[in-house]
């Protein structure tokens, strides 16, 4: 099976990447997620990745070449047997329209009589021509693949929620034609290039691996009898994939197999999921579920794993919770699963010992239809999105990993209320943002976090990873009621003026879906403005696997003790609570009041005259 590699999308106004540097050459093996070529754009340079592992079978566009998003610049043969194959299949588009013609060149390469005609003469009787081209990328037909694009370094997939376009409809370049989802974030996908959709390969609802082909774009009308012409070229993907998946069940003849299917055999243990247990490696992905679903490492490491390497997927882990969960799993270590199978039912006591952790997933709840039963005219029963879903997930998951402790300190901010007031109309004039009272908050988190960086650290398993640089996350309402927390990368070296237009920038792309999930990673702490709505203070959830999150309340002007030449005066200042949640497996109350401390005297000691914009 071919896989394409194409141009990716870096930012919303970015539509060509130029190619700096091949690290692979025709012929390579390469594995999944390894890097392939260096690209630069005309805002940063980055590195793509292989969306899968096989053989670099065609490379399509050299170094220095200015490529448009969308475009295919090689292609991988997953199948490494057929890579051998695939350079004298390359040649074939020019005679492609005569299937005759495909044996002809076989007096040399006898392995291709045997592997290539057979793919090929299925698809050539009638509709031979379509695929040739696809296979070239698509330029001959003057079409364009739409694939999944890769979201994130560590998203493999994404899941098709809405299609906004359908068969046959017109498309200018960058409109949106679907809504996806990854883990991390919704986003739209837009068109690479203007013309009419001929087919679409993916329903909504169907989850799809980063790299698929998901649609076809023609640059003319759509012709109605190449349409169902790709799909048996589809059809062999998920053959495949179910062969890959086989391969677990025959190396593991010594676990215990329920009608041939082998099922994983729950450990016991307490360990908490770690980044790596001896030579295995495990994604966020995978010990994110693995957490929530309060799975050991000790039941992954005993898992057999379907990914490169034996790696444990997600689709491996959610099966064997769901073995789990229905009772099939068998609770027996390896040793007892060699003896004669009527030896399984005898340590019957034990699935009642993994029926506690099952009952968790199983308990759950009633229906849509049986709770609006219930509740009849007196409420309505509505299902949460799957943005809402997530953001569920991780409070819990949060709630249940760090040990939170909140502290609160007071600020007077006349000095910000004031230079804010004076400076918000040039400012905006000036630099095209409202001027808003975040970006003092920000800058005064920033300077404290950079006295005592020991706040800037996340946790993984029982290592501290102390960050060098501060990237801070913005806790962001969206219309629809859901949350996202955007990141300043490298906060810690921009003023007010850069913060206010990092801000800006962030949350309106945050409102209209315009974000990539990278830009809402990699945050190290992070701030929430709950004063927007009034509340004077909060007790925010911290945001994994971040260890400090910082609350600003609502700024009131009130009446206040403050003591001028030696008397004690009542003044009217403007006021604000300031909190900081943090995780007490790792910062101490010390450490957290000092950092808090900071904030409160840098956001006082911020004046007409000290503020610079």
């Amino acid at each position: 099976m071919k896989v394409d590699v194409v141009m990716p999308k870096m930012g919303e106004s970015i539509q060509e990447g130029k190619i700096l540097q091949w690290l692979k050459k025709e012929g390579d093996k390469v594995e999944r997620d390894e890097i392939l070529l260096e690209i630069s754009t005309d805002k940063v340079d980055t590195e793509v990745p292989s969306p899968n592992a096989g053989v670099i079978g065609k490379i399509l566009f050299a170094e220095g070449d200015t490529v448009e998003v969308g475009t295919i610049i090689a292609q991988i043969e997953t199948d490494v047997n057929a890579a051998a194959s695939a350079d004298t299949v390359a040649p074939a588009p020019q005679p492609a329209a005569q299937p005759a013609a495909q044996p002809a060149p076989t007096p040399a390469p006898a392995p291709v009589a045997e592997k290539a005609p057979e793919p090929v003469r299925e698809e050539a009787p009638a509709p031979a021509a379509p695929p040739a081209p696809a296979a070239g990328g698509g330029a001959q037909s003057g079409g364009v693949d739409v694939v999944m694009p890769k979201m994130g370094e560590s998203i493999q997939e994404g899941k098709v929620l809405q299609w906004l376009k359908k068969v046959g409809d017109k498309v200018e370049r960058d409109e949106v034609l679907l809504e996806i989802s990854t883990d991390k974030v919704d986003t739209e996908v837009p068109s690479p290039i203007a013309g009419t959709i001929t087919e679409i390969l993916a329903n909504e609802g169907d989850t799809v691996e980063v790299g698929t082909v998901i649609a076809r774009i023609g640059s003319g009308a759509a012709p109605t009898a190449s349409a169902p012409a790709p799909q048996p070229a589809a059809v062999p993907q998920p053959v495949a994939q179910p062969a890959a998946s086989a391969a677990p069940v025959s190396v593991a003849p010594a676990a215990a197999s329920t009608n041939g299917t082998h099922i994983p055999a729950p450990v016991s243990g307490s360990t908490p999921p770690q980044r790596a247990s001896g030579k295995r490696f495990y994604s966020p992905l995978v010990r994110t579920v693995a957490q929530d679903k309060q799975v050991s490492l000790e039941e992954l490491d005993a898992l057999n794993g379907s990914g490169l390497e034996g790696r444990v997927t997600k689709d491996d882990l959610l099966n064997y919770l769901e073995q789990r969960t229905s009772g099939k799993a068998v609770p027996a270590p390896a040793p007892v699963a060699q003896p004669v199978p009527a030896a399984q039912p005898a340590p019957a006591a034990q699935p009642a010992q993994s029926a506690p952790a099952a009952a968790k997933p199983a308990a759950p709840s009633a229906t849509k239809e049986q709770l609006q039963a219930k509740f009849g005219d007196r409420a309505d029963v509505v299902a949460m999105d799957h943005v809402r879903t997530l953001i569920a997930e991780h409070m819990v998951f949060s709630k249940r990993t760090s040990a939170h402790v909140t502290s609160v300190g007071e600020a007077d901010v006349t000095g910000i209320v004031r230079a804010r007031e004076k400076y918000k109309k040039d400012f905006e004039k000036r630099e095209g943002v409202k001027l808003t009272f975040t970006p003092f908050f920000a800058a005064a988190v920033v300077e404290a976090v950079r006295q005592f960086m020991d706040v800037n650290v996340s946790v993984d398993g029982k290592f501290i990873i102390k960050h060098r640089r501060i990237n801070l996350g913005m806790a962001t309402a969206l219309e629809n009621g859901n949350l996202i927390v955007p990141v300043i990368k490298e906060a810690d070296a921009l003023n007010i003026t850069g913060l206010a237009r990092s801000v800006s920038d962030l949350s309106t792309r945050a409102r209209s879906k315009k974000l990539s999930p990278d830009e809402i990673q990699g945050g190290t702490v992070t701030v929430t403005n709950v004063g927007t709505f009034g509340t004077l203070f909060g007790t925010p959830v911290i945001n994994q696997p971040q260890t400090a999150i910082f609350g600003i309340g609502a700024i009131q002007k009130r009446a206040v003790v403050k003591e001028v030449d030696g008397n004690d005066l009542i003044v009217a200042r403007h006021m604000v609570y300031m909190s900081i949640t943090y995780d007490h497996r790792v910062i101490d109350g010390m450490l957290a009041g000092q950092c808090l401390a900071a904030i409160c005297k840098s956001l006082e000691s911020m004046n007409e005259q000290t503020v610079r914009l």
